[in-house]
């Protein structure tokens, strides 16, 4: 079975063709500073930023939105968990649910909690949905001078994660096949769920066991010297990408300490 993973992004735009070394580091500088603050301003000029820049990587928007869906959840987690733990309810009285009450001032951190869950993720995706996973590992090993047997393992994870997806089919079906469904039942559905995670975690890593025998078979822990059949270079455009990240990041929070939204973590 072939599993083909539909490219969301085009790799001939400008930003796109930069070094994966280069793409990894900006979106940790820009992303990392928004984590100093809790206000919603930050997190919400980050993401306007971000999706101005979104045509130069050339990310088409229907799969990015497709592969960013996750977030939704842990978005709502977050604002069912503010609304029902926070534990100051500063300004004014919105509405009660049973015995909480949603503020304002809760509303306010529940939003800005969101918004700086999509502003930090969002240039990972972006980053990894404009990357091939061979490129990556090669500038890692070449450009961040990662040890080997690190990059050709993050490799191997990135190559095999699709067949996850598979192979839940398979244990789903291989189950339904033996007459072992929970149909209606919401615990028989969660015992059913654990279940079958457990089973796919222990394929993978027994997956996980055997291609690392293969490695060290093939001498990726030898020390030797190994060459590369694909040279990757880093540039002063790749410089200048990181650069750009961290003065974007930079006057973000300026502006935010500036106009008076900014609201650190600690303090």
């Amino acid at each position: 079975m072939t599993l083909a993973l539909e490219p969301i992004a085009d790799p001939s735009a400008p930003l796109a063709r930069r070094n994966p070394v280069a793409k990894l580091g900006a979106a940790l500088l820009f992303s990392l500073p928004l984590i100093a603050t809790v206000d919603p301003f930050t997190p919400a000029t980050a993401l306007v930023l971000e999706l101005i820049l979104l045509p130069f990587f050339g990310v088409r928007l229907r799969q990015l939105a497709r592969r960013a869906a996750p977030l939704l959840l842990a978005a709502a987690g977050v604002l069912v968990a503010m609304t029902m733990f926070a534990a100051e309810r500063s300004g004014d009285l919105l509405f009660s649910i049973g015995a909480f009450d949603v503020t304002t001032g809760v509303l306010a951190s529940a939003i800005g909690l969101i918004l700086r869950i999509f502003a930090v993720a969002l240039p990972g995706i972006i980053v990894f949905a404009t990357t091939d996973p061979t490129d990556l590992a090669d500038a890692l090993v070449q450009n961040a001078k990662a040890p080997d047997r690190f990059a050709i393992g993050a490799l191997a994870a990135f190559r095999l994660l699709p067949l996850l997806a598979s192979e839940w089919r398979t244990l789903t079906l291989a189950r339904r096949a033996r007459g072992i469904d929970a149909g209606r039942n919401p615990l028989a559905k969660l015992r059913l769920f654990v279940s079958t995670s457990f089973a796919l975690l222990v394929g993978a890593l027994r997956r996980g066991v055997r291609l690392a025998v293969a490695m060290d078979a093939r001498g990726f822990d030898a020390g030797t010297p190994r060459t590369y059949a694909r040279r990757q270079h880093f540039t002063g455009a790749d410089t200048a990408l990181m650069a750009g990240a961290a003065v974007a990041a930079g006057t973000i929070l300026t502006f935010s300490v500036l106009l008076g939204f900014f609201h650190p973590v600690v303090g």
